[in-house]
């Protein structure tokens, strides 16, 4: 969100509360939330050990699948911004832990969603979810709010069902926004996803601490890839206008344009300090995939202006230079 954005903004929120702020997305969403409201009380679930004293945010540490612990810390701290983030975030884990998926993602979330309809029944509830949720219904075109979830995986079934529960949990009073974004990438994302396994794998052959290989899976899916920075440049903004938004919002987040994995290989070769081979490994091929996945985003760009500003290639070049500053500081 831009300065100018935050400073336009009709929402001015108290008591601030994030989960997952140890994540991959979690990480860029505190330090944005605490430039656009640095007078709030904040406070960031973390375990034991996670949390920056000198961050600006207060660790408050509660379990997530504990309904009485859940309980106990909304009606303590009593926020009235949530942005719950706090997942099993990966679609090809989810194949081999499917009672960790739903125990995570719909179990978690129902004991929060819970705690809030009880004790801070006005909050604005910022709820991530992911475009999976659409799987099948993505081979009859363009994502758009209104089409038909058809999950394939017990990831996206989990946060499907984790957007109806919420929106049947929280009073009218609150106001929920389901975000659904597409596939983001960029500094600091592990390396279970693919183009951020990619890049460590690059960057692990330039060093010469790996063959000139690289491993990858389904080269040929095409999906709309956005920079992480301008996913939270997207959630701000809803954030921003939430206050004024109906009680239940589902906003699509992709720039509208899709690329192959192939075409993201190609420029990280480019990139490269060193030339490879690519061998496909059938242990990166998930179960069961969809081979193209695009959306406009229509509804959020009228919403709150927001497009996507960093062009791939400066996105590749953060996330090799990322696993680069990695590899030194780990020599």
């Amino acid at each position: 969100m831009t300065q100018e954005t935050a400073s336009n903004s009709s929402a001015r929120f108290e008591r601030i509360l994030v989960t997952g702020g140890s994540g991959f997305v979690g990480r860029y969403m505190l330090e944005a939330l605490a430039r656009a409201y640095p007078s709030a009380q904040r406070m960031s679930l973390a375990r034991a050990g996670e949390a920056d004293p000198n961050s600006g945010w207060s660790p408050v540490s509660f379990d997530l699948l504990d309904p009485a612990d859940v309980a106990a810390t909304i009606a303590e701290s009593r926020p009235d911004l949530v942005v719950h983030l706090a997942a099993q975030s990966s679609a090809a884990r989810s194949f081999v832990a499917a009672e960790e998926t739903w125990r995570v993602n719909f179990v978690g979330s129902f004991n929060l969603a819970s705690a809030l309809a009880r004790h801070a029944a006005e909050a604005v509830v910022i709820f991530a979810s992911t475009a999976d949720v659409y799987g099948t219904s993505l081979g009859e075109g363009a994502a758009h709010e209104n089409m038909v979830p058809r999950p394939l995986n017990a990831y996206a079934r989990s946060k499907v069902a984790a957007e109806t529960m919420f929106a049947d949990l929280l009073p009218q009073t609150a106001r929920l926004v389901v975000a659904r974004p597409f596939s983001h990438i960029g500094p600091g994302q592990d390396k279970r996803f693919a183009v951020s396994s990619f890049a460590a794998q690059i960057v692990e052959i330039e060093q010469g601490r790996a063959e000139p290989r690289l491993s990858v899976g389904d080269l040929s899916v095409q999906r709309d890839f956005l920079d992480v920075r301008d996913v939270i440049d997207a959630y701000l903004r809803l954030i921003a206008v939430a206050p004024d938004l109906p009680a239940r919002n589902v906003f699509d987040i992709a720039s509208g344009e899709t690329r192959s994995l192939a075409s993201l290989v190609d420029r990280m070769r480019a990139l490269s300090r060193r030339d490879f081979e690519i061998v496909v490994d059938p242990e990166r091929l998930r179960p069961a995939d969809i081979p193209i996945a695009r959306c406009a985003a229509a509804k959020l760009r009228a919403a709150t202006g927001w497009s996507p500003r960093r062009t791939i290639d400066e996105t590749l070049v953060d996330l090799l230079d990322y696993w680069r500053a990695s590899a030194e500081r780990t020599k």
